[in-house]
């Protein structure tokens, strides 16, 4: 309202003087003879002057009102070519006549493009720093992992060797001096044993998953080795050097790792055997123990860490089959199917990417 009254007033001004200066040019200098016929000379006894001024307003103001709704107009026809900019998530070349100028519409044009593109920046942006902050909470976590595994190994885990070592001294000592041990003393050793079986389980899944530089049949003998000095029960492997991808041999790393370590915290098994072989295009691992076994439909195998394992295998496309029979053992087999080409294009890339950061750090 303020602008229409003000440009009115302004082109009412601007009007006035005009017509003075027209009546000037054309009777010349205000006088009482020529001048005060505007007032004198009436129509509809409303005098000349003032029907002049009165017209000149009607003029200035519809003027104002005309200009003002034509502004209205074209913001709002702005506005209904700009808005589709706010929610096209993609960018199409728009190829529609404005009403609007050519000019105009040239740089909505511009506009709808940079926009585009600085929507696309943000999101790559967005994306790259998601899974910086990704990878640095990965590398954060995997550190924090090995130092806890560290201090159990050098802490609790050799506490709890000492206290079984102690444990075992007694019942000898009870069984050589009465011929058998108290029961107390026998539920105390099984006890510690038992929490040395949950300390090597919780130390291997703190392992890292990662080979690094080695093989998924170097990484798991080594595993494996170590396991054998460690644990009370058998444990027998045939491992073959399987060609797959880096992605893929992590993956079965980490399967290995969660299968024994249910199986230690679990299974209650003297016999565990381990087989990684590569059969008619299949690598295939299995593990098989004659633990105790337990009912599929039972839903307390979710205490087996299987679905971890199942997940896992479907990521690189696997399949994981369990079988167990309740005081006979458990089978956890994962088959995954091997495709030559690709995986001789993935380990040459793997390689020459090697090769670059060898030469980047020379």
């Amino acid at each position: 309202m303020k602008i229409f009254l003000g440009q009115g007033f302004s082109i009412f001004i601007i009007l006035l003087a005009l017509a003075a200066l027209l009546l000037y040019a054309v009777w010349g200098w205000p006088n009482d003879l020529i001048w005060w016929s505007l007032l004198e000379n009436t129509y509809a006894q409303i005098p000349l002057g003032v029907w002049i001024i009165v017209v000149l307003a009607f003029m200035s103001f519809s003027f104002s009102l005309n200009t003002l709704q034509k502004v209205r107009d074209q913001e709002k026809k702005i506005e209904t070519g700009l808005r589709p900019l706010l929610e096209a998530e993609t960018y199409v070349p728009s190829k529609k006549k404005y009403v609007y100028s050519k000019r105009l519409q040239v740089t909505a044009n511009q506009l709808e493009q940079l926009i585009f593109t600085q929507r696309k920046t943000l999101q790559r942006i967005t994306n790259e720093k998601a899974e910086a902050q990704d990878k640095l909470i990965q590398e954060r976590i995997v550190q924090e992992r090995q130092r806890l595994a560290r201090e159990l190994h050098d802490s609790v885990s050799q506490q709890l060797f000492a206290a079984s070592m102690l444990l075992s001294t007694m019942v000898e000592i009870e069984e050589s001096q009465h011929g058998e041990a108290s029961k107390t003393l026998m539920q105390t050793e099984k006890i510690v044993q038992q929490a040395q079986l949950e300390m090597r389980a919780l130390l291997l899944h703190l392992r890292p998953a990662a080979l690094h530089d080695k093989s998924l049949k170097q990484g798991m003998e080594e595993l494996l080795v170590e396991l054998q000095q460690k644990v009370f029960f058998t444990i027998r492997y045939r491992l073959e050097e399987v060609a797959l991808p880096k992605g893929a041999e992590d993956h079965l790393f980490r399967i290995a790792q969660e299968t024994l370590s249910n199986t230690l915290r679990h299974a209650k098994a003297t016999e565990v055997d381990i087989l990684f072989v590569e059969r008619d295009g299949l690598a295939i691992f299995r593990v098989q123990d004659n633990g105790v076994g337990f009912e599929l439909s039972d839903s307390k195998t979710g205490s087996y860490g299987l679905e971890n394992v199942k997940e896992r295998a479907v990521e690189i496309g696997a399949t994981c089959k369990v079988v167990s029979v309740p005081s006979q053992g458990t089978i956890v087999e994962v088959k995954l199917p091997i495709e030559k080409g690709e995986i001789l294009t993935e380990i040459k890339q793997e390689k020459e990417i090697e090769n670059d950061s060898n030469i980047i750090s020379r």
